[in-house]
């Protein structure tokens, strides 16, 4: 698989930042723990529309209901009057299905009774700007390890190991499976996106500038470097790079993933190092779709307000590009043990019984169970 779930899912909101400018993204995570402890399992959902956590369900909470995590969510009360009742339900059946599923797994890989084991799932589609789907994903993982994935061009399951053949030879001969979530990503997971940007189109459609400035830093050993860093700003996608009498510098160079500033806004920095006295030679250009044009930043030893200065212009310049334009910038982007995960079974029984359909609500078709063919 080309991305690692276990990444996605240690690295939360940041792995949604991936996608092109002007697309926009729906994502759900579940996970489910063993708790050898207590005998029992824990399972938590989490919904993301591009950067913002909207949903969440945790079955070890007091209510074991889903509830928003978006202000704009509050409206879907009025929407879809039924909305948080049917995803309640849905979510409390999945949380069994897949307790059943982490002991599956661990037989596929024989694993001793006990332990902490994980499940994870992530399912989504990205849109364009224009609302066409660009793609989608659906994949699994176990005990943070790569299980199975969807390629949904072949309706063909990809097995990352010899476990996880296990659930491949039970899916792919029943190709209803495969076709019933390449159908769920390409209309209703497409479908609800463009519902939840229109009910937080405030909030999920903004663009705000970065602020940035650059410092220099001296180390123990009397090496140099400056960092240039950008905060405050939305979406997530920006570029900083560093340059050298004009010219791109890679080489020395130190990159942070972008990360949440805490505030709906996002951080990050990037940091270069050379011999001392050759400051001047350097500069920062800083990216972004709410920006005008690019910033391009140098280290300046006096400019103690650099930080303030550079983000009103930014803001300034997205207010005059707004009023000569007379459009907004839509804005957009994207994402221990061995393999599992929860997915549709092919058997009658099993299908009877979990077999639950989310399309109703924007989830995907039922939670089956994981069981070897």
């Amino acid at each position: 698989m080309e991305l690692s779930l276990l990444s996605l899912f240690m690295l939360g909101v940041v792995a949604l930042t991936q996608t092109r400018a002007g697309s926009h993204s729906m994502r759900y995570f579940h996970t489910a723990m063993s708790r050898p402890e207590l005998g029992d399992s824990q399972f938590i959902t989490v919904g993301y529309v591009d950067d913002q956590q909207f949903v969440r369900f945790d079955s070890s909470s007091e209510s074991q209901r889903m509830e928003p995590r978006a202000a704009w969510m509050d409206k879907m009360d009025e929407e879809e009057p039924n909305y948080w009742e049917e995803q309640t339900q849905i979510y409390r059946k999945n949380a069994q299905i897949y307790r059943r599923n982490l002991e599956t797994l661990r037989g596929y890989y024989n694993q001793s009774q006990g332990g902490l084991h994980t499940i994870q799932r992530m399912i989504g589609c990205e849109v364009s700007a224009e609302g066409s789907l660009r793609k989608g994903f659906y994949q699994f993982a176990y005990d943070g390890h790569d299980y199975i994935a969807l390629h949904t061009e072949t309706l063909s399951w990809t097995a990352a190991d010899t476990g996880a053949e296990n659930t491949k030879r039970k899916w792919e001969p029943e190709k209803s499976i495969a076709e019933s979530y390449k159908a769920y990503l390409e209309k209703e997971c497409t479908h609800w996106l463009k519902k939840y940007l229109v009910m937080g189109k405030d909030v999920l459609l903004r663009t705000d500038p970065p602020s940035a400035r650059v410092t220099r830093h001296r180390g123990p050993d009397g090496e140099v470097s400056l960092r240039c860093r950008a905060h405050g700003f939305y979406p997530a996608e920006i570029s900083l790079m560093w340059l050298r009498d004009g010219e791109e510098q890679l080489q020395d160079t130190e990159f942070i993933e972008t990360r949440p500033g805490g505030d709906g806004t996002f951080q990050k920095w990037a940091a270069v190092a050379m011999a001392p006295g050759q400051e001047d030679r350097y500069s920062c250009r800083v990216q972004h779709e709410a920006l005008a044009q690019p910033l391009s930043l140098r280290w300046e030893p006096e400019a103690s307000s650099l930080w303030v200065i550079v983000g009103v212009t930014a803001g300034v310049l997205v207010l005059v590009t707004a009023v000569v334009a007379g459009a907004v910038i839509l804005r957009r982007r994207n994402s221990g043990g061995k393999g599992g995960a929860y997915v549709p079974a092919a058997d009658k029984d099993s299908a009877q019984g979990s077999d639950v359909s989310l399309t109703a609500t924007g989830e995907a078709p039922g939670a089956l169970e994981l069981e070897g063919g």
